[in-house]
């Protein structure tokens, strides 16, 4: 559903760009004769670089500027991948900065005999530094969706920076733009229920990254009364969610998410509730990716809700641990899985009817792989201990080169504050979780009076702040 949802509101938006653009841009369509194939030519490319460096050239005043910047986004919409690429590159590479312009002010920079000539000398300096496609970038910001405009061509030009030195540039370029306009003091928290506009609604199904909706039903459970979603908008993206959160307000910590979706459990009174659960965490704009606002997304929502509903005495999520199965998986081929003790060793063994020769990574592997093994009693109970002591140890222990956690969402709750909490057995059985996780999942909990102190020893020391249960489990 998802998927047919998100190919509809592409399309959507597509039509609402050039619809809002068509107008602006009829008194420049003499810039480029004749239509541009899709995959942009060479013929095709040359007529781009005149438009741009016409769009540089401002000639005939704001207006016709604006114009010209809006015959050119439709362009691009008009490309196929092929063309758009070929579009980002000659942008990248003939438009940014201009560096016989750089070396001159360098010099002029190393030449200054006094302070006033210095502070020119740098002044000169850090315009020179500004690469020429910063502000055919700028042009979009005052055009009707102009700003997801830039958003959405981020979102294209992200798996291309890493092609070319100068795709990078571009797209850091175009990522610090974006991160100054999307500073979180401008961006409104708004409540989600169900009496939305259906095409927010339509949005919060294309954009569900954790727990796929699976239905109009299953969506209106969510925004039940047990239940809160609770988004960050844009002023210049009204209609766009950038950041949402799903909240269940329940009695004591979640433990399956499967459980906590039902859509045939009655409803409870909000009320009576003293834990709300963070069960999903969605950025729905691709283009965004690295400009973080989730950790203050989090906060205004606990407040929201410690104002409304002042019973709620517990805040905790139920996660995902999307990249544990892999990095078992990885271990045991490497044959270095989990070590399993004797009772575990011999229990795994009877069960798959299995020698005393076979490897405890061999039985470990041969259990995962039992069709329907979390079905089966006998090998979901042989497993649990060493599977459960593997994810621990993935998630405490396992770092990337700059010392965090590997896990990005545990990174992502460790560095705003939170604590591993409870590691839930069987906690998802959706085909995702067991592809992702072996069916686990984990409770963070965000202990209001700790969160500074815990942000500040993961970020300044990489220290994991853990329950006395997670630590027992990292010990093995």
């Amino acid at each position: 559903m998802s998927d047919v949802i998100a190919t509809s509101l592409l399309n959507r938006t597509l039509r609402n760009l050039r619809t809002a653009w068509t107008d602006m841009s009829d008194s420049t369509r003499y810039y480029l004769t004749g239509a541009l194939r899709p995959d942009l030519p060479d013929d095709d490319l040359v007529k781009i670089r005149q438009h741009m460096l016409d769009c540089l050239e401002e000639l005939g005043g704001e207006v016709s500027a604006r114009a010209r910047a809006a015959e050119l986004g439709r362009s691009y919409l008009s490309l196929n991948t092929t063309g758009r690429e070929r579009f980002l590159a000659l942008l990248a590479t003939e438009f940014g900065t201009d560096q016989e312009q750089v070396e001159a002010a360098v010099e002029e920079l190393r030449a200054a005999q006094n302070e006033a000539t210095r502070r020119t000398a740098e002044r000169v300096l850090r315009e020179a530094l500004v690469p020429r496609y910063r502000r055919l970038l700028m042009r979009f910001n005052a055009l009707p969706e102009g700003v997801k405009f830039l958003v959405d061509l981020r979102a294209e030009l992200l798996p291309l920076a890493r092609k070319t030195p100068e795709l990078a540039d571009l797209d850091a370029d175009l990522k610090a733009v974006l991160s100054a306009w999307f500073d979180v003091g401008l961006l409104e928290l708004r409540r989600i229920t169900w009496e939305a506009p259906a095409s927010l609604l339509e949005k919060l199904i294309a954009y569900e990254a954790v727990h796929a909706i699976r239905s109009w039903d299953d969506l209106k459970n969510r925004l039940d009364s047990d239940r809160r979603c609770f988004a960050f908008f844009h002023p210049n993206m009204p209609d766009e969610p950038l950041i949402f959160v799903e909240v269940a307000l329940v009695d004591g910590m979640s433990d399956n998410v499967q459980a906590l979706l039902d859509e045939y459990a009655p409803a409870s009174d909000p009320g009576e509730a003293n834990t709300a659960i963070f069960y999903s965490i969605s950025n729905a704009q691709r283009g965004l990716a690295g400009i973080s606002f989730g950790n203050f997304l989090i906060k205004r929502v606990v407040d929201l809700l410690q104002s409304e509903l002042p019973n709620l005495k517990t805040f905790a999520t139920l996660s995902p641990i999307p990249g544990f199965r892999k990095w078992l998986d990885g271990r045991l081929d490497d044959g270095v899985g989990p070590i399993l003790s004797s009772a575990e060793r011999r229990a795994l063994a009877e069960t798959l009817d299995a020698g005393n020769e076979v490897s405890d990574h061999a039985l470990i592997t041969r259990a995962l792989g039992h069709e329907g093994w979390w079905e089966q009693a006998p090998v979901a109970d042989s497993l649990k201990a060493p599977v459960m002591r593997a994810a621990t140890q993935y998630l405490t222990t396992e770092k990337r080169r700059s010392g965090v956690t590997t896990d990005p969402v545990a990174h992502f709750h460790l560095s705003n504050g939170a604590r591993m909490e409870r590691l839930n057995w069987k906690s998802d059985l959706s085909s995702n979780g067991l592809a992702q996780s072996c069916g686990l999942m984990i409770n963070y909990l965000y202990k209001l009076a700790d969160i500074d102190g815990n942000h500040e020893a993961y970020t300044d020391t990489g220290r994991i702040a853990m329950s006395s249960s997670i630590r027992t489990l990292a010990r093995g």
